[in-house]
């Protein structure tokens, strides 16, 4: 078998229990020769390591996927918190949940995107509210009442099966055109240009584009690197026509239109892959049965970076059935089924079209037939906690929604159920958060490096992990106090493209991590390499 190399992309995912070797006191013994090891050992640009160094030091904390109480399922469910309250739990301040209860996370994040969903934006706190429009309507009338007798979870979940089934009533749809879905959008803006603080807190303008075509999640969260006066220029994207569509190549036209109009930078991030029952990384066609071709390919790869690989629903990375020698890929497995009211149920054979490791090696098997990987990306980790809290830790965990949120019996309600089984309310994983090495805490340099994919995932612990590829590595550089310096000078870093050499040399890699100072102990680095043979298999076999 032969292995060949024209580019190797550094993906990295990094569970809670699942890291490196370096804990905060490991010790280095020293070396033989001190004098000859240290005379070029140091390989800054001045005495002081910390002058002139030109690339990131640490990795800042964050979630790019919180709802709050505009998002119409989060309001059916109960939330009331709006996204000034998120933005300032997120920053480290104490609140009141929607539920009553006094909350404050243990350490604040570095930044946060309210990603509310583009349909529907602002609906149900009018409904709630019983704005007469919405009244002089026989279901929008008959939902309000339930709402008032207590029944609001009923009412989200008959919300969530007409969405997913395309079948939301046109009457009570918020339209972006209309005055109430722009008033809330300019709202959830101006938001984020309140509590965004360069250097201290980032607030991200973005929303969440929420494709169900038929309880098959294909969901992504759009994230503008911009400020209001390009955000504000247009409004979101929707999945209902004619101001929306569920297909993802519409999407990436309307972010084409975005940055052609304003001269702004968008960006897209997939979720939960795990629930799209086998469409989200197709390897020969669409969902709509249209091949993959180049465009599709090249648009995939432009827009979408990174990948969010895990979240409160399930991990997103691997599955026993696709790893089966990986005693670790049964971690928080979520596989009974689609989104819809009663979830479709998962065969076998769509897990291949779902989760992250499988797509990798799909997307090397494209690229070789269309000329570009659309699977090249990296990986974060977000909550899509629809409480308004972004919670990742497992002390501290306020759930997927207000009903869930810390009660004697919030583990015990199903929350998925079909004829395969039961996901019930203690299913829901504490997670995820993403670390993203950027140069300053501002929305400029944490957008370049999610472009660059200089990002990993955690499930919610805050370990510091390194991650380089080159040629010229030595056990200096490892050993080195400061091995970053050589990581960058003689390679490139997690997210990069390392290009080939010719010959049979083969490329090292430099990895290493810190413990979080109030986490566990490291267990272990687990490398995942992946490639093609230079025979290809058929597309669609499991080692393609």
């Amino acid at each position: 078998m032969k292995i060949f190399y024209r580019s190797i992309t550094i993906s990295l995912l990094v569970f809670g229990f699942l890291a490196a070797s370096l804990t905060a006191n490991a010790q280095i013994p020293p070396p033989q020769n001190p004098e000859e090891a240290l005379s070029e050992a140091y390989t800054g640009k001045s005495y002081s390591p910390y002058a002139g160094r030109d690339f990131p030091t640490f990795p800042l904390w964050g979630d790019t996927h919180l709802h709050t109480g505009n998002s119409f399922d989060a309001g059916a469910f109960g939330a009331t918190l709006r996204p000034v309250d998120a933005l300032q739990f997120a920053r480290g301040d104490e609140i009141i949940s929607s539920t009553g209860i006094a909350v404050k996370l243990s350490r604040p994040l570095d930044w946060l995107v309210v990603s509310d969903h583009s349909d529907n934006m602002g609906f149900f706190p009018d409904l709630k509210a019983g704005k007469q429009e919405i009244l002089a309507d026989p279901k929008g009338r008959e939902w309000y009442d339930k709402i008032q007798a207590g029944e609001g979870a009923a009412v989200a979940y008959e919300m969530i099966g007409l969405f997913a089934n395309g079948k939301f009533p046109e009457s009570l749809t918020y339209w972006p055109n209309e005055p109430a879905y722009k008033s809330v959008w300019q709202r959830t803006i101006h938001a984020a240009e309140e509590y965004n603080d360069p250097g201290h807190f980032t607030a991200f303008i973005g929303y969440e584009w929420t494709s169900l075509v038929t309880g098959n999640n294909m969901h992504r969260v759009v994230i503008y690197r911009d400020d209001a006066d390009k955000g504000s220029q247009m409004v979101p994207y929707t999945t209902y026509p004619p101001y929306g569509s569920p297909n993802p190549r519409d999407l990436w036209t309307w972010l084409g239109s975005y940055e052609e109009k304003t001269g702004g930078d968008v960006l897209a991030i997939a979720h939960n892959g795990n629930l799209a029952n086998g469409i989200m990384f197709p390897l020969r066609e669409q969902y709509d049965g249209k091949r993959l071709d180049k465009e599709y390919v090249t648009e995939r790869a432009k827009w979408e970076p990174l990948y969010e690989a895990t979240q409160i629903k399930g991990d997103g990375e691997a599955h026993p059935f696709l790893s089966p020698d990986d005693e670790f890929a049964d971690y928080e497995t979520w596989d009974i089924g689609n989104l819809d009211i009663v979830p479709t149920i998962k065969t076998d054979d769509m897990l291949a079209g779902e989760y992250a490791r499988e797509a990798l090696k799909s997307g090397l098997a494209i690229e070789a037939k269309l000329g570009t990987n659309p699977y090249k990306f990296g990986m974060i980790g977000s909550t899509d906690s629809h409480t308004g809290l972004a919670t990742a830790g497992e002390d501290n965990f306020f759930g997927k929604h207000t009903g869930a949120e810390p009660k004697p019996e919030r583990m015990m309600h199903p929350f998925l159920k079909n004829e395969k089984g039961t996901i019930m309310g203690w299913g829901m994983v504490a997670s995820g958060l993403a670390a993203v090495y950027a140069k300053d805490n501002t929305r400029k340099s944490i957008f370049d490096a999610m472009e660059r994919k200089e990002t990993y995932a955690t499930t919610g612990s805050r370990m510091m992990v390194r991650f380089f590829g080159g040629w010229e590595y030595t056990d200096a550089d490892i050993a080195s106090r400061s091995p970053a310096f050589a990581g960058y000078r003689k390679g490139v870093p997690m997210g990069g493209d390392l290009r080939g050499r010719p010959g049979d040399e083969s490329p090292k890699f430099m990895v290493y991590a810190l413990r979080d100072p109030i986490g566990g102990n490291l267990d272990r680095i687990q490398p995942l390499i992946i490639w093609m043979r230079s025979r290809l298999p058929p597309m669609g076999s499991r080692n393609a």
